[in-house]
């Protein structure tokens, strides 16, 4: 069983889950909960604290307990966790966000003329939602101004059936045709 208590402020910034007393190490609340026999794991996130138990004992039994336990805890200004432990998992955040930049610049490094850009606009502002809302992905490939022809690529769930492909190639051919007026006049889309 699990029981929730739910605190009047935040008590983190993120979801923290805690296993064992071992994995609570830097988390004052959690270790303090753990010292209760009966409590199996405790999840943190937000203004919340799950706790799941052990059945050698009934909710009813020890949830004012632990409900008057935590609220004494939070009210006497403990830490929930340890500076050190939020700024390790900070700099973990931290160096996935560098991650994800780094290869989002690599692949934006070639520079697109502006019709290019007005083109890689237009998908990803109008476009990419649809496509990702049936479990697809579109990126812009080429653009060739001589025949006025847009090459997309698709991915994912879209580009397994010719019949998706057709629609979306249609409806973005259109969409752009529409949006660029005599820039734009055919699309054709290549498979990922």
């Amino acid at each position: 069983g699990v029981m929730k208590y739910v605190a009047n402020k935040p008590l983190a910034d993120g979801v923290f889950e805690f296993k064992s007393i071992e994995d609570a190490t830097q988390a004052p609340l959690a270790k303090a909960l753990f010292s209760f026999a009966f409590v199996k794991e405790v999840f943190i996130s937000a203004n919340y604290i799950s706790i799941t138990k052990y059945n050698v004992v009934e909710w009813t039994e020890v949830s004012n307990e632990l409900r008057s336990f935590i609220r004494t805890f939070i009210e006497e200004g403990n830490a929930i966790f340890n500076d050190a432990f939020l700024q390790s998992k900070k700099e973990v955040v931290a160096k996935d966000d560098k991650k994800k930049t780094a290869t989002s610049e690599e692949k934006n490094d070639k520079t697109y003329t502006s019709i290019e850009q007005e083109i890689v606009d237009i998908l990803d502002e109008y476009i990419k939602p649809a496509v990702a809302s049936d479990g697809g992905h579109i990126a812009f490939d080429s653009y060739q101004k001589d025949t006025k022809t847009v090459h997309v690529i698709l991915q994912g769930a879209c580009s397994g059936c010719p019949s998706a492909t057709v629609t979306l190639k249609n409806g973005i051919q259109t969409m752009l045709q529409e949006m660029m007026p005599g820039r734009v006049e055919t699309v054709e889309a290549v498979n990922g």
